[in-house]
């Protein structure tokens, strides 16, 4: 098969046209060309308004040697067919007992996928509901404020990024991403998530995906057990020995286990509070907190397109910035095109922020993320004192609310200006418990306030859009990841306990859906060469 790159086309192509162009740059006819797919589509928009997708294809095509010989061109190349995606048992010890994943969010659902594709029939711990009574929890709190500590946006099946963008994107080149892709489109996807440069399915998809990936898992032998959350994880003799559980009726049990997949979201930190007791090594993770900042759609994609704005052969128009302000960095996160701030609390008392959209992005208001980093010196390296700081600032949102899961908010105009007013124009906030008028800077250390008022000048700087003073402000965002890390070693297992393999974002090993996932595999796949399934 041949690989074509850098084919470019004005946004109003049709598929013929991208087809013709397969035949031009390859010198063929069309009797020639047997097959044909999109490997990769990205738009490029350097030149405003002239706007172009560039493709890179693979084509089967009649006397392949021959055309390579004939087109003496660096974007013609053969395709190497690559799937280090697929685990293969080469461990001779025999499992005594059946492996466990602890979480079911993306990196222990693809864990356990692939463990029971090779026949380890796992059994996957999760402490929230499943899909279809997490979406009645979440839905219910949103409207009542009625709070389910363990099944919400943070906890439950698909973990917390079943309510997101459901961005699968990733900067990382392991080859297992493409395979976790594949998956994906078999578990519901939209097939377009194979080629897009910045791939996403939606909240919408995501939560029909993940009970497909759960129904399949479950065919091959494996076991979900929801309402299940950890509470202690017993060794002996350097090796974890046990996994003790407290389940939704309140009954407390213990699980024997030889392998543990420690697959947490970054949220769980009573689970967190569990392993510093132990002594387990875990060390402070740079995160960020700041806000959920929302503008009108329409005015990012004119920022971003400039004449060609409004173009429907455009994607929804998505951005991400950063700036250096002093010793740390103001950056964009997680944005959300035609999307909505959401709710995102898992403890009471607490006010958190998030942001979502549905496949379609066709929302009214663009949200993202607008955060400045802070990491283990801030916190003198104490893990505790980073938890901690996460949950205070969730705490004093929760009272400049007013209670009841309202959220503060202000405009941007008012908090560069330092007035704590909440002055609506055009962008309408979006969170569902409704927002209360507050000084957001008083809610952070000055410092940081102070490095976000610089950040968003800067970005106003880059981005028309960030100019607009009716933009909205809603806090807090304080779950941008794991303030934490639990140390493991080139065998994926925790340095203090041989068994365990902290994996995905919770552990500090991963960054949104696709990292999550891939870190996935690769523990499964290390847990593979050493020990071989049990076939009783």
């Amino acid at each position: 098969m041949i690989r074509i790159s850098q084919l470019k086309l004005p946004v109003t192509h049709k598929k013929s046209d991208l087809e013709k162009k397969i035949y031009t740059t390859l010198k063929i006819s069309s009797s020639d060309l047997l097959t044909w797919h999109i490997e990769k589509k990205s738009l490029d928009a350097r030149k405003k308004p002239n706007l172009f997708y560039v493709y890179t294809i693979a084509a089967n095509v009649q006397n392949e040697k021959r055309i390579i010989k004939k087109n003496r061109n660096k974007n013609i190349t053969i395709k190497e067919e690559n799937d280090s995606y697929h685990c293969t048992p080469t461990g001779i010890h025999v499992l005594t007992y059946r492996p466990v994943v602890i979480g079911t969010g993306p990196a222990g659902l693809f864990c356990g996928y692939a463990l029971a594709r090779m026949g380890y029939r796992p059994i996957l711990l999760e402490r929230g509901a499943s899909m279809e009574e997490r979406q009645k929890d979440v839905q219910d709190f949103w409207k009542t404020g009625k709070l389910n500590p363990e099944s919400n946006v943070q906890f439950g099946e698909g973990g917390a990024g079943t309510f997101s963008d459901g961005k699968l994107n990733t900067g990382t080149k392991d080859p297992r991403s493409r395979k976790v892709l594949e998956e994906f489109v078999e578990a519901g996807a939209p097939e377009e998530i194979l080629y897009e440069a910045k791939p996403h399915v939606g909240t919408d998809y995501l939560y029909h995906m993940v009970k497909n990936m759960r129904k399949r898992l479950e065919s091959l032998g494996g076991q979900v057990l929801f309402g299940h959350r950890v509470i202690d994880i017993r060794g002996e003799n350097g090796r974890v020995s046990s996994i003790a559980v407290r389940t939704e009726n309140g009954e407390s049990k213990e699980i024997p286990v030889q392998h543990a997949i420690f697959a947490i979201g970054h949220s769980a930190r009573d689970t967190f509070a569990v392993l510093h007791t132990m002594g387990l090594p875990l060390e402070c993770k740079p995160f960020s907190v700041g806000f959920r900042a929302e503008h009108l759609q329409t005015e990012i994609e004119k920022s971003l397109y400039h004449g060609a704005a409004g173009n429907p052969a455009l994607p929804r128009g998505e951005y991400q910035l950063s700036q250096h302000v002093g010793q740390r960095c103001v950056y964009t996160f997680c944005m959300c095109p035609g999307g909505q701030v959401c709710a995102a609390a898992s403890e009471d008392g607490g006010v958190v922020t998030n942001g979502m959209s549905y496949h379609a992005r066709d929302g009214r208001n663009a949200n993202a993320a607008v955060v400045v980093s802070v990491d283990g010196r801030d916190f003198d390296n104490d893990p505790v004192k980073a938890v901690a700081f996460q949950r205070q600032l969730e705490q004093a949102a929760y009272r400049a609310g007013g209670g009841g899961y309202l959220a503060p908010a202000e405009t941007v105009g008012s908090f560069l200006a330092g007035r704590g007013k909440l002055e609506l124009g055009a962008v309408q906030p979006t969170y569902p418990r409704g927002v209360t008028p507050c000084d957001l800077g008083s809610l952070l250390p000055g410092e940081l306030a102070a490095d976000l008022r610089d950040g968003i000048t800067a970005f106003g700087r880059k981005l028309r859009a960030y100019q607009a003073p009716d933009a909205v402000l809603t806090g807090l965002e304080t779950r941008t990841s794991s303030p934490v890390r639990l140390l493991r070693g080139d065998n994926f297992q925790c340095t203090g306990l041989t068994g365990l393999y902290p994996c995905g974002e919770g552990a500090g090993y991963a960054g949104g859906i696709m990292t999550a996932a891939v870190d996935g595999v690769r523990c499964a796949a290390a847990l593979m060469q050493q020990y071989a399934p049990d076939k009783t």
